[in-house]
């Protein structure tokens, strides 16, 4: 399950508990518009949450939020600080930190090899909902392939603990792994940083690649027209100055959400 689906499923489960009056989907939908809205000071309106719903709970898919604001605030109401912070630690209460188990008897004669490898017990704990890799599956690598994994990823933990650099492990076959899962804004655009990256002048985000690579601030204003600027750019107006993007969203710098540009807004700010 993503952290996405996870997020939805933890928000509608805590809002039952929270709104035990409210038992169907539009019920819940509306009491948690009405919170966010009220304790939040954050308004997500109800037909939102059941988009929600229906996507994460009742079709079993991602549901489609691209707002980073939002994600955040969904996050906070499960009492974490932000959508990372929920990634990093959050664990179904029903989980035992998804722990798997793999119990292996060599042979009834416990003799055959030395006693201490007679029963041999590997316990796996990785982040949310661990399973084994479908390559694993598929190409029958069976107890082996789990081995395999196993010992590089108790390599890989280990040389975390003890590198110099460790927030960059080993990746899976040798050689630096990209833990470049954060993004952050720069002047007009996104760029990827390490999700540890400590430095204060930036706001690290889960990582969007469609934002990454499409989500810009047009710095040329002047170029603008209505001919080649309506309907494919919005904009932001925040104390009398106006920003142009080239996709729908959040303004980066401000966090209000951006509207589409008109032809009275691209003819009087875009010069």
């Amino acid at each position: 399950m993503t952290k996405k689906k996870l997020l939805i499923h933890e928000v509608f489960k805590k809002a039952q508990k929270d709104f035990p009056a409210a038992s169907t989907k539009s019920g819940l939908s509306s009491a948690l518009s009405d919170y966010f809205d009220e304790k939040l000071k954050f308004m997500i309106n109800e037909r939102s949450f059941v988009r929600y719903h229906n996507a994460s709970i009742r079709d079993n898919r991602d549901p489609d939020i691209k707002d980073v604001v939002i994600l955040d605030k969904l996050s906070q109401y499960l009492g974490c600080t932000n959508f990372i912070d929920f990634s990093r630690t959050f664990v179904k209460n029903e989980d035992e930190a998804n722990k798997t188990t793999v119990k292996i008897k060599v042979d009834e004669d416990e003799e055959s090899l030395t006693e201490r490898l007679s029963n041999i017990i590997i316990n796996i704990t990785n982040e949310q909902h661990f399973k084994m890799p479908e390559f694993v599956k598929q190409n029958g690598l069976g107890i082996v392939g789990i081995f395999i994994i196993g010992s590089v990823l108790i390599g890989n933990y280990s040389l975390g603990g003890k590198s110099k650099n460790s927030s960059t492990p080993l990746s899976f076959f040798g050689g630096l792994g990209n833990e470049q899962n954060c993004m952050f804004w720069e002047n007009s655009e996104y760029r990827l940083m390490d999700c540890e990256d400590k430095n204060p002048h930036r706001n690290a985000v889960p990582k969007d690649t469609v934002q990454l690579r499409y989500f810009k601030r047009i710095t040329r204003k002047d170029t603008l027209t209505v001919d080649n600027a309506l309907g494919k750019t919005w904009y932001s107006k925040f104390n009398g100055n106006v920003e142009f993007f080239t996709m729908d969203g959040i303004d980066p710098d401000n966090g209000r959400e951006l509207r589409a540009s008109t032809v009275y807004i691209i003819e009087k700010y875009g010069k």
